[in-house]
């Protein structure tokens, strides 16, 4: 079998086990929050670092497209973010700084926190008001992995970094957008014309 082919297989089986760890209750939370929010005229506001970011850019792209009022953190349109507003980050080791200092931000101005990450019991994973925990790789994790490899004969892992966490979130905030479309009973077509019209 090629690498690329085992590649594959791996991410595939590892998203697959992560999605099916996922805390039902608390995805059922995360999507009430963000419903309420919607129906409060509410602001989310998506924040993530490096690839988590891009996992955060194509949720967010998703949300608008379904009448969310939402944002990206880093842009220079954001509107400054208020109490009861939701500010939803995603970080795989939950201790990234930009992220977890922009959860710390929000609480002190009543923005409620809603994290993504694969360490719940991590700086951001203490403060966030909801959390949903995917497991995956962070890149925290290759070190100590490292000795449990060699004790185990194992491979390196054909996920280097934080793959498998951005993939597997990827795949469950496109879960979240189908669940939410359900919902709100948004259509497909109703999404489309939110779609971007100039390309």
């Amino acid at each position: 079998m090629s690498r690329f082919k085992e590649a594959v297989e791996e991410i595939l089986t590892g998203i697959s086990d992560a999605m099916g760890k996922v805390d039902q209750a608390e995805i059922e939370e995360f999507i009430d929050a963000l419903i309420r929010a919607q129906k409060a005229g509410k602001m989310i506001l998506l924040v993530g670092a490096g690839r988590s970011s891009l996992v955060g850019r194509a949720f967010a792209m998703r949300l608008m497209h379904l009448g969310f009022n939402v944002f990206v953190m880093g842009e220079t349109i954001n509107p400054a973010v208020a109490e009861g507003d939701i500010i939803l980050i995603i970080s795989g080791s939950g201790s990234t700084t930009l992220p977890v200092t922009a959860a710390r931000m929000a609480k002190k101005l009543g923005v409620k926190v809603l994290a993504v990450t694969s360490n719940p019991v991590s700086p951001l994973g203490k403060i966030s008001d909801l959390k949903v925990v995917i497991h995956g790789r962070s890149i925290v994790d290759r070190e100590d992995e490292y000795v449990s490899r060699q004790l185990l004969g194992e491979h390196e892992s054909l996920t280097p970094m934080g793959t498998l966490f951005e993939n597997s979130c990827m795949v469950f905030l496109d879960g979240l957008i189908a669940n939410l479309m359900d919902r709100l009973r948004v259509s497909e077509d109703e999404m489309k014309r939110r779609h971007t019209v100039i390309e």
